[in-house]
């Protein structure tokens, strides 16, 4: 059974110019990635209207989180 942050990663957004979940660069980290070229490479966020200014924060938050403490 899927956990709670699990399925709200399906469903919110990780980048909202180009659409792009959460789980997807939740995914990304753990398949290896380890900078946020990397994560844009691979699901293909950043790069919309907002030059990525809302998912580089996040995917920053995340990375910490993941390959610091995790």
């Amino acid at each position: 059974m899927a956990t709670e942050e699990e399925i709200l990663a399906r469903v919110k957004p990780g980048c909202i110019c180009k659409g792009i979940k959460l789980c997807a660069i939740i995914q990304a980290i753990e398949d290896g990635a380890k900078s946020f070229e990397e994560i844009a490479r691979i699901t293909g966020i950043g790069g919309g209207s907002c030059k990525s200014g809302r998912c580089m924060e996040k995917v920053s938050a995340l990375l910490e989180e993941r390959l610091h403490h995790g």
